[in-house]
Formats: structure tokens, C-alpha cells, sequence
């Protein structure tokens, strides 16, 4: 690291290490600049290393390799419907027409491999233009030895995604488990096989070297960086973004000391999930950072930095949505992707009614908790469930119980989240809820399950409430009744894995100011930025994608690509 008195220079300097900032520092560096990546945290890969690591980037060459098919046009189709009333239809051509040549270039010049999830539908598939599956990729798995050094420093995967707190899934092997599709005890053995079978990494540590999911991803991100000698430099918190005399971003202070840009500024640090101040004067009431699911170090810093030199914030009420529960001892919350969609399982409010179709996609879920929320009854909800249910699947931190492995689970796991009663009437008084109403909220349920149709919520009618269903469940996989005594309730949050509004960007991730102008040298990607996918959640990886999207846009621009 430079003396004090030195004053650092670089082309192009990057202040985040989550994919969208690795991925612009790899193309800034292809592209002839000197590089520096800023990270506040002790860590590197933010938000990214700790999520699925999917990326959803429409007609894309692995779809069309896996024999699917795809089209810009269908794709806009999609996209207009969506965000028409809060994007510019320039940010979505320039996502659709370069998100296929980002990802083509990563995977040809860098350690960046990920495979087509073919069976991981659209959120939206009422929506015209929405695809089956294809256009969200799962990173494949990567082995922690290549990074030498360097993986100590990697952000841990989310606890959630990981078997006993130790041994991570890839989403495709994630997707056999949970709904139980044939093999998936052959993938359990295979996982906790080769976790055991590492000898040098148990050596080392309990953390598993098979990097997965968002580790995978940041992990050949970071590989490729190594190649190109490209620094990320850790604990290097920056406050202020720094101005010539004609307000272009020349420079930010960065632990006391100012790092110049010769080029440019690309902010990629992440939302302000975790700055309760933040969330109050943005988000809707009511909004607690301790129920978010996404990184800690997520405190909108850049947003305010930009904002004091005068950019345009958007979507700032906005945020990745889902419902979360909250255990003690964790540093955040963990979100319910999937339980709420296993059958056998609904969510009540308060009056003890259901009041969304549990198996939408969850940024849905969370919008509905706050959109039907006139009384203030939606605000927790309970998801409740039976003895099937918890004997066949997974909940939270909890395994299914007929894998006999409670024994496994702290005390204090169950204590804290899970209430339990012999009968529904039982587990109302418990949750405080109205046990009248959740007994015929239940018995009518149990008629829908019988039958095979949800009436009220038309639960299971699409591919993607069907991807997290028991495929042995007949007439509907995504229906089953709740019969069997005890009872579970678990309470769930308005959580989220990251907010989504921030500095306001044109089609070249360049950060605007209040009259609309550019503020030349400023651009911003990621969760610092407004996002392009507008207040929707188009499809798993709708987050990382735009983000490598358009710092692969940003670093082109930039070296004058």
C-alpha cells in the first residue's frame, strides 16, 4: 500500500467487490485500464458471495445451447409490462441487447462458468413475453483451492443455503431436494460425501472449499482478478466522492486519505438495507434493518456520498422484497424462498385468513403483505403448517424430521421461532390470532387440497408456483392439506435480500443529477443504483444480472469500447 504522504492514482476506481464491481473492474482491465477495487467491509463479495449467485439475463447463449428459445422482442414484452412505469425504456434495450454479449464474454475471457436453470420459470408467467425457464443461470460449482490466499477473505455464503451450517447447494441441486424429484437422496450423499472426503480443507477449517451459489460466482470472479493482478483491497470504507472545478468525480476520501480517478468513479456498494435512519425515510411502515436477509455492511453510504453532490435518487421506497424469519445469534434474517411454496403450508394474517397464493415469487409476497394491509393485521403473518408437513420438508434452519436430525439443531433454534400446540385452535391462542377464523380458513384449504384447486389464490396453476411443489403429490404438487396433529406457526416479516432504489442512472450506468444531466466521471451499478427492473423481480438473478449487465456497459464506455 502507498505512504501516507503518496497521493494514489488509477484509470477507473471501483468502490464495492459484489459481482457487479468485480465484473467492471475484469472489463476495465481487459480494456486497457488500471483498476482498484475499494471494499468497506473485511471482507469481499458483499451481498453477491452470501446469495444464489443466479443471474437472469434473457436470451442468453446457454438457453439457446440447452434448446430453448428466446428473443429480444419477447423479452422487452416482458420487461415494459413490468417496469413501464418506473424505467426508461432505454435502461431496458441496453440491459437486453447487452446482457447476452456480457455473459458470452465473461464465460470466453474469464473463469466466469455458469449452466441454464431450464426449469426455473419466469416470477410472472401470466405476463407476456415470460419464458419457462433458460433465463436464469446458476454459477457451477468452484473449488476454494484456486484462489490460493485469497478465499479467506471470500463473504460466507448465507447460513440458509447451506446443509448443517456447513455444506453448500448448487440451485440446481437445491431444486432436487426440496421437492423431494428423484435422486435427491443420492445428491444428499454426494454433498456430505465430498464435503467429508476433503482432507485438506477439514485441516483448515469446518467451511466447505466446493464454493456454490453467489461463492461460486464472486469466487472466479476474484480467480479472474488474480489473473490480471487487480486489486481488491478490503477495510477501505469510502465517505465523500470528490469534485474538480467543472464538477466532474475526479477522486473519493477513503479512510482519511483521497484515492484520484483519472477516468472514472463506479460506485457497485450495495443498498442501504441495514441504516434503520434509511429505511424510515424511505421504505414503507412499518421496515426493520434486523428483518433483512442481505449483508450487514449495507448501509447506503454511496447513496447519501452521491446524493450530497447533488444526484437524483429513484425507487428509493423500493427493495427486493421477501418474507423473512428472524433467529437469535444470526446477523440477519433468513428468507423463506421456498417453504411457504412446499405443500401443506399457508400464510395467515393476524384475522387468521390467507391473503396471497403462498407459491409467488416473494418479492409478490412481501408486496402483498404490505398492499392488503388496511387493518395492520397483515404485519407479521404466520405461516402454518402440520406433522406431514414438518416430517417431509424443511423449514428455515429446521431439516425434515424424518431424516431424524433434531438432535443436530441447537435448543434454542426451535425455542426461539417455532410454536407448536396439539390443535389448531391450540396454536391460535399462542400466536395471538383469531382461532375461529383459522380453523375455517384451514378446513376450506383442505377442501381446495382435496380437490387440486386453490379457489381463492389459484395456487399451483403456473410453472413457477410448480417448481417448488412435491412432484409425488397428485392432483396439485403445490397442495396438501393441513390434517395432522401437532401444529406449527412460525412469524414472518416484510424482509428483503437488498434494497433496489438509489442514484439514478441513464442507458450507460452514468449517475444523473436533479435536472437530468450527467454527472460526468459518476457512474453506479447494482443496489446503489436505481434499478432497471423497476418495482418488479422479473426472475431469480433479476438482482445480479443487471448488475454485471451494466458494469460490463459502464467499464465499455468508460475505455472507450
Amino acid at each position: 500500500m502507498p505512504a501516507e504522504t503518496e497521493c494514489e492514482e488509477v484509470d477507473v476506481l471501483i468502490v464495492g467487490s459484489g459481482a457487479g464491481g468485480l465484473t467492471a473492474a475484469c472489463c476495465a482491465a481487459d480494456f486497457g485500464a488500471s483498476v482498484l477495487v475499494l471494499e468497506k467491509a473485511p471482507y469481499y463479495g458483499g451481498t453477491s458471495a452470501s446469495s444464489g449467485g443466479g443471474l437472469w439475463i434473457p436470451n442468453n447463449h446457454l438457453m439457446r445451447a440447452a434448446g430453448m428459445e428466446d428473443s429480444r422482442e419477447q423479452a422487452l414484452a416482458y420487461l415494459e409490462a413490468l417496469t413501464s412505469d418506473a424505467v426508461d425504456r432505454s435502461l431496458i434495450e441496453a440491459f437486453v441487447d447487452n446482457g447476452p454479449e456480457m455473459l458470452e464474454y465473461l464465460e470466453q475471457h474469464t473463469r466466469v462458468a455458469n449452466e441454464a436453470m431450464v426449469q426455473y420459470a419466469d416470477y410472472y408467467q401470466s405476463i407476456p413475453g415470460a419464458a419457462p425457464g433458460g433465463r436464469s443461470t446458476d454459477p457451477k460449482p468452484y473449488h476454494a483451492k484456486h484462489l490460493g490466499a485469497a478465499f479467506k477473505a471470500l463473504g460466507h455464503s448465507h447460513v440458509q443455503t447451506k446443509v448443517f451450517g456447513l455444506i453448500g447447494y448448487s440451485n440446481l441441486e437445491g431444486a432436487v431436494l426440496l421437492s423431494k424429484a428423484p435422486g435427491w437422496l443420492k445428491v444428499v450423499t454426494k454433498l456430505v460425501l465430498e464435503y467429508a472426503a476433503d482432507v485438506i480443507g477439514r485441516l483448515q477449517s469446518r467451511r466447505s472449499r466446493r464454493l456454490v451459489m453467489g461463492n461460486a460466482l464472486v469466487g472466479r470472479l476474484r480467480h479472474s482478478l488474480l489473473d490480471r493482478n487487480v486489486e481488491v483491497r478490503t477495510n477501505s470504507p469510502v465517505s465523500e466522492l470528490l469534485q474538480d472545478s467543472d464538477g466532474r468525480v475526479c477522486a473519493v476520501q477513503c479512510a482519511g486519505r483521497r484515492i484520484n480517478a483519472r477516468k472514472a468513479v463506479i460506485l457497485a456498494s450495495g443498498g442501504f438495507e441495514h441504516n434503520q435512519a434509511l429505511r424510515e425515510r424511505f421504505l414503507p411502515s412499518p421496515s426493520r434493518s434486523d428483518w433483512s436477509a442481505a449483508y450487514p455492511y449495507n448501509t447506503g453510504d454511496l447513496l447519501l456520498a452521491g446524493e450530497r453532490i447533488g444526484a437524483q435518487l429513484h425507487l428509493t421506497e423500493e427493495a427486493w422484497w421477501g418474507p423473512t424469519i428472524k433467529l437469535a445469534k444470526e446477523d440477519r434474517a433468513r428468507m423463506l424462498f421456498t417453504e411457504r411454496s412446499m405443500p401443506g403450508c399457508i400464510m395467515v394474517n393476524q384475522r387468521g385468513q390467507r391473503f396471497v397464493n403462498e407459491s409467488v415469487a416473494y418479492t409478490a409476497a412481501t408486496q402483498a403483505m404490505y398492499q392488503r394491509n388496511e387493518d395492520g393485521s397483515n404485519l407479521p403473518c404466520y405461516a402454518i403448517f402440520d406433522a406431514r408437513y414438518r416430517r417431509e420438508y424443511p423449514f428455515g434452519p429446521l431439516l425434515p424430521k424424518a431424516m431424524h436430525l433434531d438432535w443436530l439443531q441447537a435448543a434454542h433454534i426451535k425455542r426461539d421461532f417455532l410454536h407448536r400446540a396439539p390443535s389448531l385452535n391450540a396454536l391460535a391462542q399462542k400466536l395471538n390470532i383469531d382461532a375461529d377464523e383459522l380453523c375455517a380458513t384451514v378446513e376450506r384449504f383442505n377442501t381446495f387440497a382435496t380437490h387440486g384447486v386453490d379457489e381463492d389464490f389459484h395456487r399451483g396453476e403456473n410453472s413457477y408456483d410448480q417448481m417448488y411443489g412435491d412432484v409425488r403429490l397428485a392432483p396439485n404438487p403445490c397442495l396438501a392439506p393441513l390434517q395432522e396433529p401437532p401444529f406449527y406457526g412460525v412469524e414472518i416479516y416484510p424482509g428483503d435480500i437488498g434494497t433496489k432504489g438509489g442514484l439514478k442512472t441513464d442507458a450507460l450506468a452514468r449517475v444523473l443529477q436533479q435536472d437530468g444531466s450527467v454527472i460526468e466521471g459518476l457512474y453506479a451499478i447494482g443496489n446503489c443504483a436505481a434499478s432497471p427492473m423497476g418495482r418488479s423481480y422479473p426472475g431469480a438473478g433479476a438482482t445480479l444480472g443487471p448488475a454485471m449487465t451494466f458494469a460490463y456497459i459502464a467499464a465499455k464506455h468508460i475505455c472507450g469500447r
